[in-house]
């Protein structure tokens, strides 16, 4: 009701002739809802109160989106100190309805609809009921939010919901029914006349000034938000499917870098990957310290399994389960996994597709490009291709030398343990299984092992 009251001062202060027009601040809102959204929102709020605006208008159109990121914006306009009306220049739908709702004055363009608020997962499934259940009592309390307002009934006066907060609710269940209006086999949503017929909507209009005009601010002095260099660079690096690019350069940089160890660039390139990846998702509170600290500490893990302890065992493991989830909790808000329903795990689908999205893609993409790649003349340069042969003076490990044992040869050198033996005429590298035998002495192989020959005195 705050806007009513606004709208009364200010239309008194015109009679009066000394009123300068209202300032009215736009954020427009043409988008899916995700985390860049929100950013939009809460920094067009923000601007909104720098500039001590009189009222801020959100251009709205949307199909809807992420449920934690609407959230997010319908508290900061339920918060909002500022009379906040909502132009719906075409749809409201699903979390697009919960935003509008939050908004104190709401106008729609002719051919508009708002509401089927129904959560949904990534597939566009129906999710369990208790997540149901929350997105209902958050469309009623975001009705309700309204209060109320006096309205006749026939000779009486009656105080009635400026939004019903049932039919917010019956946009989300199904099962709900609302007296002359819908039935329990439909999801509610509402055109222009019906939305107007049911307190949802304050008026029809085809433009913003048309808005301004249907609410009493016109002529108005306007401000649009307009992001910055930085917030496009941060709204770029935040779409979904670059960071899913980023972590196919994260995990083929690690890739191509355990290939060609020593080489620096590739490991340069996932360094960056990662650098554009958190940096962001730092600068708008999604990625704590912890989670960075978490994803290099499993790369920490890894060069230790790789590079000081042979083989691959926990350390190995361990690392790449707290280097993936360091990437994996960045995307999100960890405090919206808790909601009064209980632990909420929806928030991770999206992020945990985006995330194997970019490892099947990193490891698929880098094994192609290497074989792709290092043939080529120029990043044939940073691979070893050379052929190590006995020609060029490099000895490989014989075969067929586990038939020498039990064979009985003489030592060409002294063995301290390992030296040299020859077997009919032949010269072998060989190891003294005890002691020292001395050069020239009769020996006898006992087996053969790793490459080597071992050999006890045969006298």
């Amino acid at each position: 009701m705050r806007n009513f009251l606004f709208r009364f001062l200010f239309l008194c202060s015109v009679g009066y002739g000394y009123a300068a027009p209202a300032s009215v601040y736009i954020i427009p809102l043409h988008r899916d809802i995700d985390a860049p959204a929100a950013r939009i929102v809460h920094k067009g709020l923000a601007e909104a109160r720098a500039l001590q605006s009189d009222y801020i208008l959100l251009h709205l159109s949307t199909y809807g989106g992420e449920l934690t990121a609407a959230d997010s914006i319908r508290t900061a306009l339920l918060h909002c100190a500022i009379p906040v009306l909502v132009f719906i220049d075409n749809q409201a739908a699903s979390a697009g309805a919960l935003i509008a709702i939050a908004c104190d004055s709401i106008y729609m363009r002719s051919g508009g609809s708002i509401g089927a608020a129904t959560v949904v997962d990534q597939t566009g499934a129906v999710v369990p009921d208790k997540y149901q259940s929350f997105m209902r009592s958050m469309m009623r309390s975001t009705a309700a939010a309204h209060g109320k307002r006096k309205a006749l009934q026939g000779r009486d006066t009656v105080e009635v919901w400026h939004r019903d907060p049932l039919v917010a609710e019956a946009m989300v269940d199904p099962r709900v029914v609302v007296p002359g209006l819908i039935d329990s086999t439909r999801v509610l949503t509402f055109t222009v006349d019906e939305a107007i017929a049911n307190g949802y909507c304050e008026g029809r209009a085809e433009s913003i000034a048309e808005v301004l005009a249907l609410a009493g601010l016109s002529p108005a002095e306007i401000k649009e938000y307009t992001p910055t260099w930085l917030d496009r660079i941060i709204l770029f690096l935040m779409n979904p499917l670059l960071q899913g690019l980023l972590l196919m350069l994260i995990i083929g940089g690690i890739y191509f870098e355990l290939q060609s160890p020593g080489i620096g660039f590739p490991l340069a390139a996932a360094a960056v990957g990662a650098l554009l990846y958190f940096a962001p998702l730092y600068l708008e509170g999604l990625a704590a310290q912890w989670e960075l600290l978490l994803f290099i500490g499993g790369l920490a893990l890894l060069a230790v399994e790789l590079f000081v302890i042979p083989g691959f065992g926990v350390t190995g493991i361990a690392g790449i389960i707290a280097s993936l989830a360091g990437l994996l909790l960045a995307m999100i808000d960890n405090n919206l996994l808790s909601t009064p329903a209980g632990i909420d795990l929806t928030p991770l689908v999206r992020p945990l597709f985006v995330l194997s999205a970019g490892i099947f893609g990193g490891l698929v993409g880098s094994i192609y490009l290497s074989r792709k790649l290092y043939p080529t003349k120029f990043f044939g340069r940073i691979a070893l291709k050379t052929d190590l042969t006995e020609q060029a003076g490099y000895v490989g490990v014989p075969q067929g030398l586990e038939q020498l044992a039990g064979a009985v040869g003489t030592a060409h050198t002294a063995l301290r343990p390992s030296g040299k033996i020859t077997v009919n005429g032949e010269l072998y590298d060989a190891v003294a299984e005890y002691g020292m035998i001395e050069r020239g002495r009769a020996v006898r192989i006992t087996h053969y092992e790793t490459g080597q020959l071992y050999c006890i005195p045969a006298d």
